[in-house]
């Protein structure tokens, strides 16, 4: 739950998740998305990843953490469209799910205050976030109570 202002309800009255997609700035920045303002997210292999990204909803909020010399979560976004094929690598799991799964993001605003990997990992309260734990994964969930204390330390709460 958001402090104060209840849960975010998304259509049908789901609550909206909150994930981290890992980018390297060289290759597509968060700049790159505020000028692209959609982009189509691609090249997610890791099979846990994978898992992560098929489970994404449209309206559901991305952390956007810049990997490399950066590490820190330096923007939001949004996914405008759930998890679908992706065009250049068709293909169906036996579940009938997208094999090699894209989403379409659209980026909402930059973070005030960049938070860096290294006071993620000095905040006892993360010692559960998949960022710390399982730091090589590119697409993870956050949950909520980590979600909101991020959105207020980067200042995008």
């Amino acid at each position: 739950m958001r402090p104060g202002r209840g849960p975010v309800i998304a259509p049908y009255g789901s609550v909206m998740a909150t994930f981290l997609f890992k980018t390297e700035p060289g290759e597509y920045s968060f700049a790159d998305l505020v000028r692209d303002k959609v982009t189509v997210w691609t090249g997610i292999a890791n099979a846990a990843a994978l898992a992560h990204l098929r489970t994404a909803r449209r309206g559901d909020d991305v952390l956007i953490y810049h990997t490399g010399d950066e590490r820190a979560i330096v923007g939001l976004a949004k996914i405008v469209k759930a998890a679908y094929e992706d065009p250049a690598r068709p293909g169906k799991t036996p579940k009938g799910e997208p094999k090699n799964a894209v989403v379409d993001l659209k980026a909402v605003r930059e973070a005030t205050t960049p938070v860096t990997l290294a006071a993620i990992k000095a905040d006892p309260r993360f010692s559960a976030l998949p960022l710390v734990t399982q730091g090589r994964l590119s697409v993870m969930p956050v949950a909520t109570e980590h979600a909101d204390v991020l959105r207020k330390m980067t200042g995008l709460d």
